[in-house]
């Protein structure tokens, strides 16, 4: 090929494969579908091969001081080589050979280090090897280019590393990613903001509620971009504004799991070893609170921030509508607790029963989870009562409409959380009943209520542990072991809690409860490994299975004493 008239052929020939390739193969018919790749790959192979004739034939420079075989390092080929390494890792990904993958994509990354240390002028793009000296691009564009292809070289490494459960790297690589998509202006909005929604739960499952509360910030304000900006086919559809609708609902959820997690955190905190609020732990936390929040919140700050300074903005007064402390009394929970619950609604009108059976209960069990957590820091037992009634009302009525034979596990936890709900305020009506001179009936009616219910839910999640013939499994799963001794420990208890004046009937209550002690008992005699899992209520069952057939000896010597 000769330097000028073959060196135009060959890029016209490079130029018509770019176009089969990228927008002809797009009007492919159905019975052809890669007609115009394969179009595309025949005339590369004719560019490559005028391109080694050139080679052999000892023309070192073709049209405009192009070198034949330059050094990786070069500002010519080092774009190239990393999108080629790029390209290789996604191939060896898509045949599930990550470490090879890794290999690749780490490479790029070194090679694009390396070169931004020892040179780090704005390298040739590789689509500029077949332009005219008039079309090629300025340097701003190179380096948007080169940024863009190396900002692609980290995403990929983030998954390689999700995949290889390298979580904390694949977290530190995520973010980065992030941040060069918006410094870049690189990014849809509503993939970016799913991928920092995603990022805030990796932080929350390490604490770290600040940067969490930043990445779900983000997230917020970028999706609220996705309907400003126009996207390809201006023409949008319904299926387009459901998906929009959805990935809102998705990111509210994760809002929700934020402020959720935030309060069980502090609970955890504060809590004495009876489950009560420590109220000196209280007072020193707060103290300490104070002496650290504004260093803490400063030096940390500015490994997280996201974007350009409109966008800091916007973000900013996103973060100041819900703390990232530790909240240390109720008003400070309640106001996490509102924030929880205004993205309860937001994610429920798009996961509506009908349609989203699974995601909607889950979506309505945190909003139970966030009443329970936010009784915790209330200190009249009667409003506690009411909070977790509001659990019980949301609760019941998706469980009676809930098929068991379609939703066993999610059946099984609604049985459990109502169990709870119901022992939980039966355990307040006592403590409201133990301040009262003497206990009127509505109290002893309200009591015995609330036990039978609790009873009557702990007993179906037993059943339901039950195999065809109704029979009672001879060992215990792991998954279900801990909630069915619990079940079987609270029952003994709310048998014990049941007020009668009949003698007759306070003597079976107490032999129903001693039943249920021993069984733990006895299974943890026959099963040792099963210890770890109650050893608590294990001890208690021992105590009670030691003093329950005293006190009922001396039961049965009042009801017959001449025997």
């Amino acid at each position: 090929a000769a330097a000028g008239g073959g060196w135009a052929a060959v890029c016209e020939k490079f130029r018509t494969a770019r176009t089969l390739s990228a927008v002809e193969s797009r009007k492919d018919p159905e019975t052809e579908p890669y007609r115009s790749k394969y179009s595309a790959r025949a005339l590369l192979q004719e560019v490559k091969q005028l391109l080694s004739a050139a080679e052999e034939g000892g023309e070192a420079r073709l049209g405009g001081g192009r070198e034949a075989g330059p050094h990786r390092l070069s500002p010519d080929c080092v774009s190239l080589y990393i999108q080629a390494q790029n390209n290789l890792g996604i191939l060896w990904s898509e045949r599930d050979e990550i470490k090879t993958a890794q290999t690749y994509l780490e490479s790029a990354e070194a090679l694009y280090n390396q070169y931004m240390k020892e040179d780090g002028n704005p390298p040739l793009d590789p689509s500029e090897h077949f332009l005219a000296e008039k079309e090629k691009l300025t340097d701003q564009e190179r380096s948007r280019r080169f940024e863009k292809a190396y900002t692609h070289t980290l995403y990929y490494l983030a998954q390689v590393y999700q995949h290889l459960e390298m979580i904390e790297k694949a977290a530190q690589y995520c973010h980065t990613t992030l941040k060069r998509q918006l410094e870049y202006c690189g990014y849809y909005p509503v993939e970016w903001a799913l991928n920092a929604a995603t990022l805030s739960q990796y932080y929350l499952s390490k604490q770290c509620f600040m940067e969490s509360r930043h990445c779900l910030a983000a997230a917020s304000v970028i999706f609220s971009q996705a309907g400003q900006v126009p996207s390809a086919e201006d023409n949008e559809t319904e299926q387009d504004q459901q998906d929009l609708r959805q990935r809102k609902a998705e990111i509210a959820r994760c809002w929700i799991k934020y402020c959720l997690n935030l309060l069980q955190s502090a609970r955890k905190l504060l809590e004495d070893n009876i489950g009560e609020l420590d109220p000196d732990r209280q007072l020193e936390l707060k103290a300490q609170r104070k002496k650290e929040e504004d260093e803490k919140e400063k030096g940390r700050k500015k490994a997280v921030l996201f974007g350009t300074s409109d966008i800091c903005d916007s973000v900013l007064a996103m973060e100041e509508k819900v703390s990232s402390v530790y909240p240390l009394d109720f008003q400070e929970a309640r106001e996490i607790f509102l924030v929880g619950q205004n993205y309860v609604q937001e994610a429920k009108e798009f996961f509506q029963v009908d349609g989203y059976v699974t995601d909607h209960i889950e979506i309505v069990q945190d909003h139970s989870a966030l009443f329970k957590v936010l009784a915790f820091f209330e200190e009249d037992y009667e409003r506690r009562c009411k909070m977790h009634k509001r659990r019980i009302d949301m609760l019941e009525p998706i469980y009676a409409d809930l098929n068991p034979q379609y939703y066993l596990l999610i059946s099984r936890q609604l049985q459990f959380e109502l169990a709870d709900t119901y022992y939980e305020m039966m355990d307040l009506k006592v403590a409201i009943g133990n301040r009262l001179e003497e206990l009127d009936s509505h109290t002893i009616k309200k009591i015995n209520s609330l036990a039978q219910l609790a009873i009557k839910y702990y007993e179906l999640f037993l059943d339901s542990l039950r195999n065809p013939d109704k029979v009672f499994p001879e060992e215990l799963e792991e998954d279900v072991l801990r909630p069915a001794m619990v079940a079987k420990f609270h029952i003994a208890r709310l048998y014990g809690k049941l007020i009668t004046s009949d003698s007759k009937k306070q003597l079976e209550n107490m032999q129903t409860s001693l039943e249920y002690y021993a069984f733990l008992v006895d299974y943890c005699e026959k099963y040792p490994d099963a210890v770890r899992a109650v050893e608590t209520e294990l001890e208690l069952s021992k105590e009670m299975v030691g003093l329950l057939p005293t006190r009922m000896e001396r039961l049965r010597a009042k009801l017959c004493p001449f025997i």
